[in-house]
């Protein structure tokens, strides 16, 4: 993003807070600003709430949208809870698919999920899948291989409540957060696939019923980075080669409810 845009940023997201360089993306009131399917989503009592009442209520995950630009390196905070056993996801530097529905969204995303292991993990949504999951740093070589730099606990909490998710994207770097703890990092040195702008979103997931909650969505647009080169040299010791992460839980943590048949 060069520097003109980030000017039309400021002068599109109205609902500033001066404080630390934050910009609110939210007005507490109505959609202003975000573009998402009308039929799932609303505003009640200063919160957007996005619903999936059933697995035959969706074809596709749908998101709404932030029409305010593009991201690129930035911090963003959000509040957000999910209910039922579903998942949600907080996009960005991501990018339309109008020739699969409107509303679909294709990049990073920071995970919203039941399962320990998935929720605050690192995913791209409808291309490379999941990257590193709750408790690990990882990072993509040039040719798409996935390494385990290091791990940690993973960060624990219940996704039916509010919790302040975090993601700071500098360069190629990635860090998300949940309440101030680092769930998990990524390097992305693939230069082929990784993506260094886009859009930011929020998801809805479809299949299993479940409604996602979202407040406080604050924005801070930051300096360019320069990007990590991939060098192994500068591999910590134990980093590992692996193979990337598969999902027994696609949904939330309990079975998948399949469409009525008609």
């Amino acid at each position: 993003m060069k520097l003109p845009a980030l000017l039309s940023l400021f002068i599109f997201a109205t609902f500033a807070s001066a404080q630390d360089g934050y910009i609110s993306l939210f007005n507490g009131k109505d959609l202003t600003g975000w573009d998402g399917d009308p039929k799932l989503w609303k505003v009640e009592d200063g919160v957007i709430i996005g619903t999936c009442t059933g697995p035959d209520a969706m074809a596709n995950n749908s998101f709404l949208i932030w029409r305010g630009g593009e991201v690129k390196d930035f911090e963003l905070h959000v509040k957000v809870r999910v209910e039922g056993d579903n998942n949600s996801g907080i996009q960005y530097r991501s990018r339309e698919l109008p020739e699969v529905a409107p509303w679909v969204i294709t990049g990073y995303q920071c995970d919203i999920h039941p399962a320990i292991e998935h929720t605050g993990m690192t995913y791209e949504e409808k291309g490379r899948g999941i990257f590193g999951l709750n408790g690990t740093n990882v990072l993509l070589d040039p040719t798409g291989a996935l390494w385990k730099l290091s791990e940690h606990e993973p960060v624990k909490v219940d996704v039916s409540q509010w919790n302040k998710y975090t993601i700071i994207a500098r360069g190629n770097h990635l860090v998300h957060m949940i309440n101030g703890m680092v769930t998990s990092e990524l390097t992305d040195c693939d230069e082929s696939k990784r993506s260094l702008a886009g859009l930011l979103a929020i998801q809805l997931h479809r299949g299993n019923a479940n409604n996602v909650y979202i407040t406080d969505i604050l924005l801070k647009v930051l300096p360019a980075a320069e990007l990590v080169p991939f060098d192994p040299a500068n591999f910590p010791a134990g980093a590992v080669k692996i193979e990337k992460p598969r999902t027994k839980s696609p949904q939330g943590t309990g079975p998948v409810v399949p469409p009525t048949k008609k």
